[in-house]
C-alpha cells in the first residue's frame, strides 16, 4: 500500500503526467454532469414505471454501457454504444469489401479515413436508434406523441453521443488511457456504491444462510477478478527467427523474437454480441406488446415463450454460452488472419522454427489460434455464467429427464435454495461489466507505469516490476 501511495505522489511530480490525469478527471466530471440533464419532454414518473418492466431487455444492456444515462433518458442516453457498434462494423467490413482493405493498408492516411467513416456511421446509427427510442417512449406515454418530440429526441440523443465520442477522443489524445473504454469504465463503476449499499442493507436484516451467501458472493468476486487478471495478461509466445540478409554491402545478422498471442483476443465483444441477440425478442415485445384480449394469438404465444426465456432458464444459458463461443471464433477469425500474418512473416524473412514459410506456417498458426480461442471462449462463458447463476439462479427443474429429481434435491437441502432463485440482489453484476472494469484498469495502470518508469520514477509495482496491459 505504501508503494501505491508513493506511485500516486510520483504521478503529480511529473508535469506532463499530472496535466494528463487532471484533464482526464475533468472530462469525466463533464461526462457525469451530462447524466443529470434529462432530454426535453420526458415524464420521469412514467419513465420509472416503464423501466421496471424492461430492465432485462436490450435496453438494460444500453443502460449498463451508458453509465445509467439511458435509465433517465438523459442527453447522453445512448452513450458510446453506437460508436462501438460502428467501430465493430468497420472492422468487419474490409473482409466483405476489398476496397476498404486497401484503404486500411494506406498507413496513417488510411487510418484517418477509416476513423472519419466510423464517425459518419455512428451518426447514422444514432439517428436510427434514437428514432426507435422516441417511438418506444411515445408508445409507453413517456413523451408526447408528436413529430416535434420525435425530432427533438433524435437530435438530442444523436448530439449527446457525438459529444461523448468527442470526450473519449480528447481523453485518448490529451489524457490517460483509451478514452472510450475509460468512459464505459466510469459509467459501470459509478453504480458500485449503490450495489454495496444494497448488499449492506441486506446483511443487516439477513439470517445466517443469507450472510453466508454474501460472503460467498465476495469470494466469487475476488476469484473472478483474479481469473480475469491472469487471462488478460496471459500470452502464448510463438518463436520467430529472422535469417541473415545482405542489404547492399552490409550484412544483417539473424535475430530471434516472438509473436505474443492473447488467450482472449476478442475481449468483451463476443459477450456484447450474444447479449444483444438474446435481448432482441424481449425488446421487440416491449415495443410491440401482444393483445391482452387475445391470448390465443400467435404473437401472444410467442411472447409467452420468450417471457420464460430469461437468465434463470437453463435453455437460455445454453443458448447464451453457445452464442458466446460462436461469436468468439467468428470475431477472432476476422481480426486475426493467419494467412496474412504468415505472408507478412515470409516477406520480412521471418519463419517459425521447424515450420516451412507460407501455407504451412498459416496452418500452424490456425491450429494454435483454434486452441487459444477454445480456452478464451470457455473463459468468457464462465465469466458470464457464474455471476448470472449467483444473482438469477438456475432453474434446474426445466432440465430434461433429471430436472424434477434435481429440483427436489435442491429444494429439500438447506443452503442450496439459492441455486434456483439466486441471492435476490437487484443490482446488475455481470461478467461483461467485471471484465471491462478489470481490463481497462490494467490498461490504464500499465500506461501510467510506463510513463513513470520512463522518467526514472518507481511505479505502482515497485522497481523492476511490470504490469502487462492490453496494448502489449
Amino acid at each position: 500500500m505504501d508503494k501505491f501511495f508513493a506511485a500516486v505522489q510520483n504521478i503529480f511530480k511529473v508535469p506532463e503526467l499530472r496535466k494528463r490525469v487532471i484533464f482526464t478527471f475533468a472530462m469525466l466530471a463533464i461526462y457525469r454532469l451530462g447524466a443529470h440533464i434529462t432530454a426535453p419532454g420526458v415524464n420521469k414518473v412514467r419513465l420509472e414505471q416503464v423501466w421496471s418492466e424492461v430492465s432485462n431487455t436490450l435496453l438494460g444492456i444500453l443502460d449498463i454501457f451508458s453509465g445509467g444515462n439511458f435509465r433517465t433518458i438523459s442527453v447522453l442516453a445512448l452513450g458510446v454504444m453506437p460508436y462501438i457498434t460502428a467501430s465493430i462494423i468497420m472492422q468487419l467490413m474490409p473482409v466483405l469489401y476489398p476496397q476498404l482493405k486497401k484503404v486500411q493498408e494506406e498507413g496513417e492516411v488510411g487510418r484517418q479515413k477509416m476513423n472519419q467513416w466510423t464517425r459518419y456511421l455512428t451518426v447514422a446509427l444514432c439517428s436510427v436508434q434514437s428514432f426507435f427510442i422516441s417511438s418506444w417512449l411515445q408508445t409507453n406515454g413517456v413523451i408526447e406523441p408528436t413529430w416535434w418530440m420525435t425530432m427533438m429526441t433524435v437530435v438530442t440523443l444523436t448530439t449527446g453521443t457525438i459529444f461523448v465520442m468527442w470526450l473519449g477522443e480528447q481523453i485518448t489524445e490529451r489524457g490517460v488511457g483509451n478514452g472510450i473504454s475509460f468512459l464505459i469504465f466510469a459509467g459501470i463503476l459509478i453504480s458500485l456504491p449503490n450495489a454495496v449499499a444494497q448488499v449492506r442493507e441486506k446483511v443487516q436484516t439477513a439470517d445466517a444462510w443469507q450472510t453466508l451467501g454474501v460472503i460467498f458472493l465476495v469470494v466469487v468476486l475476488v476469484v473472478l477478478t483474479a481469473l480475469i487478471v491472469y487471462m488478460e495478461s496471459a500470452r502464448r509466445k510463438i518463436s520467430i527467427s529472422y535469417a541473415s540478409r545482405r542489404v547492399g554491402g552490409q550484412v544483417y545478422k539473424g535475430q530471434e523474437t516472438s509473436l505474443p498471442l492473447k488467450f482472449n483476443m476478442g475481449g468483451v465483444i463476443p459477450i456484447i454480441f450474444a447479449s444483444s441477440v438474446l435481448s432482441m425478442p424481449q425488446t421487440l415485445f416491449s415495443a410491440i406488446p401482444p393483445d391482452q384480449n387475445n391470448p390465443d394469438s400467435i404473437w401472444s404465444q410467442i411472447s409467452g415463450f420468450f417471457a420464460r426465456f430469461n437468465g434463470s432458464d437453463p435453455y437460455y444459458n445454453f443458448v447464451f454460452i453457445g452464442l458466446i463461443v460462436l461469436f468468439t471464433f467468428f470475431y477472432i477469425t476476422i481480426v486475426f488472419n493467419t494467412d496474412e500474418v504468415a505472408d507478412n512473416l515470409r516477406k520480412a524473412g521471418g519463419f517459425v522454427p521447424g515450420i516451412r514459410p507460407g501455407a504451412p506456417t498459416a496452418d500452424y498458426l490456425t491450429t494454435v489460434m483454434t486452441r487459444l480461442t477454445t480456452i478464451g471462449a470457455t473463459y468468457l462463458a464462465l465469466i458470464v455464467f457464474i455471476p448470472q447463476l449467483i444473482l438469477n439462479g438456475f432453474n434446474v427443474g426445466r432440465l430434461p429427464l433429471i430436472g424434477a429429481a434435481l429440483d427436489g434435491f435442491v429444494s429439500s437441502t438447506p443452503g442450496l435454495g439459492w441455486i434456483t432463485t439466486g441471492l435476490g440482489y437487484q443490482f446488475f453484476f455481470g461478467g461483461s461489466s467485471l471484465l471491462i472494469i478489470v481490463a481497462v484498469a490494467m490498461d490504464t495502470v500499465a500506461q501510467i507505469e510506463a510513463q513513470l518508469v520512463m522518467r526514472n520514477y518507481e511505479g505502482f509495482l515497485g522497481a523492476g516490476s511490470q504490469l502487462r496491459g492490453r496494448r502489449n
